[in-house]
């Protein structure tokens, strides 16, 4: 079976994370993803790094903390692979392995599928400059607002925001998830007003695909209702029960970019990358330039967004109307 992933395995070690010879490699997976995390560490081996394999103490919800053991083997790597079920990108461990020098490569969920086909496979390096060019807007910009068929019309201030280009490649240390390219930013706190409607995919905590859209209500940077079917409540006493007001924080604006990501398929690492897209992550902030930590992040997906930077469409129903 790690055979018949070994095409996607080469892409990740050395096109996406570019491991080389001498360099320490940790794969932080899980049961149910091992098969992913032997056919990653067989390729990094067979490009000279050495390798560790790291199961982390079971967790109970996406991007709650791993633990110091792990936290401190992602400190000592040059290279980071995390094929978990459970989400580890928006976590401190994350941030303090990026700040000591390491690559992370988030391979959230993968499924043996996406090590075989899809959004793993595309021109990554060819979509970079448009992934830089939405970057570079956000970073620019001052106001933003996006609508949707659906019902979606959400502001928010991009006052003193860097946006991220995550073209999932790693030139150096950093941080990328692989396949969704994306273009994203932590909003300016507190500023994000109105109604943001998911027609798409909430790919975390088993939700996926939506069956109705969920309707999230925002003031002053928070989520203040979720509305409607059982998705929506099922999302809604889940947030509940965590006790954190901090994860009704809208932590997130990214455009999914990745032409190779085509449907909703309840793959978070898909689901997000979707071309021509937008999603909101709400939760902890700090691993996209935010200041919140909250026991949780998720992201949620639109279909046909228009997005404005400063008045000047970016996204036409779903069309990316920039070059980059």
């Amino acid at each position: 079976m790690r055979a018949t992933m070994t095409g996607g395995a080469k892409i990740l070690v050395r096109t996406c994370a570019r491991v080389r010879e001498g360099e320490l490699a940790v794969i932080v997976t899980d049961p149910e993803r091992m098969t992913i995390a032997r056919a990653v560490a067989d390729e990094a081996l067979a490009a000279g790094a050495s390798v560790s394999i790291v199961i982390p103490p079971e967790r109970s919800i996406d991007n709650e903390e791993p633990g110091p053991a792990v936290a401190a083997a992602l400190r000592a790597a040059d290279a980071v692979f995390l094929p978990v079920t459970l989400a580890m990108a928006h976590t401190r461990a994350v941030r303090e392995a990026i700040g000591a020098g390491a690559r992370v490569l988030s391979m959230t969920a993968f499924t043996e599928r996406m090590m075989r086909e899809g959004g793993l496979f595309t021109d990554f390096r060819a979509r970079q400059p448009l992934c830089r060019a939405i970057a570079a807007r956000l970073t620019a910009g001052d106001h933003l607002r996006v609508t949707n068929p659906a019902g979606t019309d959400l502001t928010m201030s991009l006052a003193g925001v860097t946006g991220n280009s995550h073209a999932c490649l790693l030139d150096g240390p950093g941080f990328s998830a692989v396949p969704n390219i994306e273009a994203n930013c932590a909003p300016a706190q507190g500023t994000a007003d109105g109604v943001f409607v998911c027609d798409g995919s909430i790919p975390y905590y088993g939700v996926g695909p939506v069956r109705e859209p969920v309707t999230f209500r925002i003031a002053e940077g928070f989520v203040t209702h979720i509305e409607g079917g059982g998705q929506a409540e099922f999302l809604a006493d889940l947030l509940a029960r965590q006790d954190d007001p901090w994860v009704y924080n809208l932590a997130q604006f990214a455009f999914g970019l990745n032409p190779d990501c085509t449907d909703f398929t309840g793959e978070m690492l898909n689901d997000e990358g979707v071309n021509g897209t937008v999603h909101i992550g709400i939760g902890t902030s700090a691993n996209l330039g935010g200041a919140v930590s909250a026991k949780t992040h998720f992201d949620a997906v639109a279909r046909a967004p228009t997005v404005w930077i400063d008045g000047e469409v970016v996204v036409a129903e779903g069309e990316v109307a920039i070059g980059g």
